[in-house]
């Protein structure tokens, strides 16, 4: 499949520019919060965005988030390099290699893992990757946890003149991810190599651009990586590789209201938020087979309202 550039112009600047801080969580393992910021709080659906890594894991060393909970989201996870093993609540364990998706709706509950396999950490490697929270509708927010799966071989592919997209959630260009998803967006992943031009369409009402390695130009000005570039609706959009760049472009309608935001909840009701809080406190949400540790709540009170309109 291939992109519809012909036409493409000059673009307009971001309205904004966000620059995602890096975090390290030890042993060298990275990771840059792009959402939410104190600037913005949401892109569309899209609550949450970090990228994990690049990161080298030494022989013996690996990822291993332990099992913890979430409400009113669906959790998205996309690899450029590595491995992670997903186990959840409901049964599921999946392996997700570049290129493929897991997206974990949790609803009124759900509990999961994220881990190095035991192979992979045997012998060490790279792990590069990107997760997103997405804020549900509110008349979905309570529905019965899922977790899908979806290999790299059924994602929309389009290349053109030096530019390589996997459209991984929505729509875009015409074409549509088989992903099934709850409300109007697009998540595509794209390489592109120095020069290639990138239009971003204006079907979206929120859009934006990440850049998770190498640099970009956008009317003029140059980004360099861990910049999320977001776009006023209906202006031209066109980003320009200033070196081999790697990016991810992200929007869809704004959420249909405010949002909550505490550790790994989300809600448009503060109060189901602390509620979550308690059951998970007193154990209430199911457990993950074959696990056996925990990530405790965090030993501070819930704080006060904080809107992601």
């Amino acid at each position: 499949m291939t992109l519809p550039i012909d036409s493409v112009l000059e673009g307009s600047a971001p309205e904004l520019v966000l620059v995602a801080p890096t975090r390290d969580l030890g042993d060298g393992f990275r990771v840059r919060r792009a959402l939410p910021s104190a600037r913005r709080r949401m892109v569309g659906p899209f609550v949450f965005f970090d990228q994990m890594g690049p990161v080298v894991l030494q022989s013996g060393a690996g990822l291993d988030v332990r099992p913890h909970p979430h409400i009113g989201l669906a959790t998205v996870t996309y690899l450029f390099e590595g491995e992670i093993v997903h186990r959840d609540s409901l049964g599921s364990v999946q392996p997700i290699r570049p290129g493929e998706v897991n997206w974990m709706t949790a609803g009124r509950g759900i509990a999961h893992s994220e881990r190095t396999p035991p192979e992979v950490r045997a012998r060490g490697g790279r792990l590069f990757g990107i997760q997103l929270w997405v804020a549900l509708p509110r008349a979905r927010e309570e529905d019965a946890p899922t977790f899908v799966h979806t290999g790299a071989g059924v994602l929309p592919v389009m290349e053109e003149r030096g530019i390589h997209l996997r459209l991984v959630l929505g729509s875009l260009f015409g074409a549509r991810s088989p992903v099934q998803v709850l409300s109007d967006m697009f998540y595509a992943a794209v390489s592109l190599e120095t020069g290639a031009r990138l239009p971003i369409p204006p079907e979206h009402e929120e859009r934006a651009v990440y850049v998770a390695e190498g640099a970009v130009t956008v009317a003029g000005e140059k980004y360099e990586a861990g910049a999320l570039l977001l776009f006023r609706p209906r202006d031209p959009v066109v980003v320009e590789a200033a070196s081999a760049a790697r990016l991810l472009a992200l929007g869809g309608e704004p959420a249909d209201g405010p949002r909550h935001i505490w550790w790994n909840f989300v809600s448009s009701s503060r109060e189901r938020i602390a509620q979550a809080a308690q059951d998970w406190k007193e154990r209430r949400f199911a457990a993950v087979p074959g696990e056996t540790e925990f990530i405790p709540l965090p030993d501070t009170p819930l704080p006060p309202p904080v809107h992601y309109p």
